[in-house]
């Protein structure tokens, strides 16, 4: 066959034209030959292969497909994908150049700016230089010989030894080489890591953002809540009066039945007590004050930075003698020596009103849920119900359009609003009148509240019932342990000259029938409401007690001898004690931490988790300002959220 001996031609390389796929003037000629062979196939002749073009059509089919050339296309044809059919006939620069006209062109614009000298096969290989080098499978092993040609001493001077002194020194500068790409590739992570941060530090501040705006319709929907529920107690108090007025008022039937008797009553025939109205007629005292609790609690300062502020006010013009607060972003009342009481919403920053009444300045306060407690240096204790304030939250300052981050952040020069004229006029519940000197101490829980004074007693009151129902004598109760004690054979020593400048009672604290209070004389007593006397007495401190707070097993008590001492309650021994270099004036805790004023800008925060003491305070970021600002003299903290008042009159909230 003639054709099988073209086919060992194969191996021989053929002319460019014909060693194509497709070939243009040879595709143009196969092409008009099928052409017309299909014409005569498809053609109205019964009988095609008669037809003389047919035969002549068909034997140049034949003779094209006998060609060498021909017979190798159409082989590599069967062998060849549309995709290298195409780039057969397409250089580089041409696929390339049709590929980018098909790319949309916001993906050009966004093409990113490669930073990085180095490629991405160098990467590799100094990311993994054991598959780049070492880790070949089919790394073709040294002959024995060749081991033992170079385990040969060669001299210094010969050229085997140059040639391998060239080798390692290219080995190690390839080494020092991939050191760089690595150290390359390593900064580049580090950027676009930073890069990640940055953007997610962008994103958490939009989300703070939201959280901030939703706790602030929280606190609306609350306050519209607590109205909507008043008004409710109000209509339905209004409903009963009238039913039992209904009830009592004497029907028609009754009036005629008396005129129909006719008989004239005389003078003092009928008797006087039936005309004395009933108990059930008799109008009964004003209802227990409703007690507002808040039905959620802000979330927003567990998600900042420790020691972050949240705001700060000029509260008053003077000294800040005590303050206090119900929940984070919540009431906060404060008291100065400029002899003012203010309510303030921790949620915007604002005064709501200012409480009328005392005399002279308040020594001290508490604040739970919606009441308030205060005590003065006019000897007297007022009860206020806060929830009954005139007070819109959607006050002047909102709403506003340049309003910005106003329920969580606040400039510190920012002026008080003047609250509205007469906003606290119903809060005011009664007043609370024995001791016969200024209040230094008061505490509360449920319907028992324990005040101290410097007239040196302790005295007991029923809030139900609005009076006092047990008088505690210190002094008495100090003369008492000591003749007692006078008989053991081992002294102790239970009372101390007191200070002259410091309050004889700095601090109290009461839990059902279980009282601790701090005098002058660096005691700390535990008393027993029940019996009035003293059930343990707590000696440690050489100077002033000022503050305590104890929980189920510890006592933790701050005195003007520099000190805060943690008491063990079950055994009266010290637990734990921490020294400063100021005396303390107040001090709190929570949960977690310990927060203490000891006459220094800053406020000393002790971390009873991780162990660690550090402070927070206007006198670390005003520090770097050249500022010097005011000594902290009071401290509150609830649920890691803190505020404190300072001897300018100005307070802060922060993050603890």
């Amino acid at each position: 066959m003639a054709g099988s001996g073209h086919q060992n031609a194969f191996q021989d390389s053929p002319p460019e034209d014909e060693s194509s796929v497709i070939s243009t003037r040879g595709l143009e000629a196969f092409g008009r030959k099928v052409t017309t062979t299909a014409s005569h196939l498809i053609g109205p002749l019964a009988d095609p292969a008669s037809h003389p073009h047919y035969q002549t059509a068909m034997s140049e089919v034949h003779k094209q497909l006998r060609r060498p050339a021909l017979q190798r296309s159409v082989f590599s044809l069967a062998r060849t994908t549309p995709t290298d059919l195409v780039r057969s006939r397409l250089s580089s620069k041409e696929i390339q150049s049709r590929a980018l006209s098909y790319v949309p062109e916001e993906m050009l614009r966004n093409i990113p700016d490669e930073e990085n000298a180095y490629s991405l096969f160098q990467g590799f290989q100094a990311t993994f230089p054991d598959f780049a080098d070492d880790g070949k499978k089919h790394k073709r092993r040294a002959s024995r010989g060749r081991k033992l040609l170079d385990e040969i001493p060669t001299h210094v001077d010969s050229p085997h030894a140059v040639q391998k002194l060239r080798k390692e020194k290219a080995s190690m500068m390839h080494k020092l080489e991939m050191f760089s790409v690595r150290k390359n590739m390593a900064s580049s992570e580090i950027r676009e890591i930073d890069n990640k941060i940055t953007n997610l530090q962008g994103m958490r501040k939009i989300i703070l953002d939201r959280l901030a705006s939703l706790e602030q319709e929280e606190a609306l929907l609350e306050h519209e809540i607590v109205d909507v529920e008043g008004r409710l107690e109000e209509a339905q108090d209004l409903a009963d009066e009238a039913e039992s007025a209904a009830m009592q008022t004497p029907t028609k039937s009754d009036d005629d039945l008396e005129s129909e008797h006719g008989d004239v009553v005389g003078f003092m025939s009928q008797s006087v007590y039936e005309k004395l109205p009933s108990a059930s007629s008799t109008p009964s005292r004003g209802k227990k004050p409703r007690n507002i609790r808040r039905k959620s609690m802000p979330i927003l300062h567990e998600h900042f930075k420790p020691g972050t502020m949240i705001r700060s006010v000029r509260a008053h013009q003077d000294s800040i003698t005590a303050l206090d607060f119900d929940a984070p972003f919540g009431l906060m009342v404060s008291a100065a020596m400029d002899d003012s009481v203010r309510v303030w919403d921790l949620n915007a920053g604002r005064c709501i009103g200012l409480l009328e009444g005392h005399t002279a300045s308040v020594r001290t306060l508490q604040v739970e849920d919606n009441f308030l407690a205060t005590g003065s240096m006019d000897a007297t204790i007022r009860l206020w119900d806060l929830g009954k304030a005139h007070y819109d939250p959607q006050g002047s300052q909102f709403g506003k359009d340049d309003e910005d981050d106003g329920i969580a952040f606040g400039h510190p020069d920012d002026q008080p609003v003047d609250p509205p004229a007469g906003s606290m006029s119903d809060c005011p519940l009664f007043t609370l009148q024995a001791h016969l000197d200024e209040i230094t101490a008061l505490h509360f829980r449920g319907d028992v509240l324990v005040s101290g004074s410097a007239d040196k007693t302790l005295r007991q009151w029923d809030l139900e019932k609005g009076r006092c129902v047990q008088t505690l004598d210190v002094m008495w109760a100090s003369a008492q342990a000591s003749v007692l004690s006078a008989g053991d054979s081992t002294w102790r020593q239970t009372s101390r000259a007191t200070d002259a400048s410091a309050d004889f009672v700095g601090a109290l604290q009461v839990f059902e029938s279980a009282l601790a209070c701090g005098t002058a004389d660096g005691m700390v007593r535990l008393w027993d409401l029940r019996s009035g006397q003293v059930h343990r007495s707590l000696v440690g401190h050489t100077g002033p007690v000022t503050c305590l707070q104890f929980d189920d097993i510890h006592l933790v008590t701050g005195s003007l001898d520099r000190s805060i001492r943690i008491w063990d309650l079950r055994t009266g021994s010290i637990y734990d004690a921490y020294a400063y270099d100021h005396p303390i004036t107040s001090m709190m805790f929570d949960t977690r931490r310990i927060v203490c004023a000891a006459g220094e800008d800053v406020v000393k925060v002790y971390d009873k988790v991780e162990g660690r003491h550090w402070e927070c305070g206007a006198g670390i970021a005003e520090a770097e300002e050249g500022k010097t600002p005011a000594i902290v003299e009071r401290v509150r903290i609830k649920d890691g959220y803190m505020v404190e008042g300072r001897r300018d009159g100005v307070v802060g909230a922060w993050t603890c």
